[in-house]
């Protein structure tokens, strides 16, 4: 995985993820982040292109966010409760361990995921399009992933300008005001 770090943050552009097909040939998927390591991680961020409808890999014990970023969207159903998603949609949280199957609407998608093991304290996502300010506390992780356009992330007094098809993540060391620019971006925090 290619990651560069700037002013403390971990950046990784989306193209530079190599795409892994998945078994059942309905798609492809970018994992761009994973912490602490692939093998046994506590959460991951990654990107998929669905190319035709079907089930999702079921992950037990994992609080899950989905986002689509393009095409007409997806009809999910997470153990019988229907949610049709677009891109125009905030984030859908469930339960990674529930039966969920995949209906794309209209053709292919490509959607943003956060897998996150279950904790105490319950993970965030939501969209960006315009401003977005938070004060965080020590522990907790945070990433922006822009989507077609650039977004702008303000860190106490360090900015970062990221690039379409980023994503940028930390761990805050102590308290920090937050402050996200962005057209199409997604904002994340996941709890110590």
């Amino acid at each position: 995985m290619t990651s560069l770090s700037r002013h403390g943050w971990n950046i990784v552009q989306l193209a530079d993820i190599p795409a892994t097909p998945w078994r059942n040939g309905g798609g492809v998927t970018r994992e761009l982040a994973m912490w602490p390591d692939a093998g046994d991680w506590a959460w991951r961020m990654s990107v998929a292109d669905v190319d035709t409808s079907g089930p999702f890999s079921k992950f037990e014990g994992i609080e899950r966010w989905f986002a689509v970023l393009e095409g007409a969207g997806v009809q999910l159903d997470v153990a019988g409760i229907p949610h049709r998603m677009t891109a125009a949609d905030a984030p859908l949280f469930f339960d990674g361990g529930a039966a969920t199957g995949c209906e794309l609407i209209d053709g292919k998608t490509r959607d943003f995921n956060l897998m996150v093991r279950r904790g105490p304290k319950p993970s965030r996502m939501l969209r960006v399009q315009g401003k977005f300010s938070e004060t965080l506390h020590a522990g907790t992780t945070v990433a922006v992933y822009a989507h077609q356009s650039a977004a702008t992330v303000l860190f106490d007094e360090e900015t970062l300008q990221l690039a379409p098809a980023s994503l940028a993540w930390r761990t805050v060391a102590g308290s920090a005001a937050v402050r996200v620019a962005a057209q199409q971006a997604l904002w994340m925090e996941i709890p110590a």
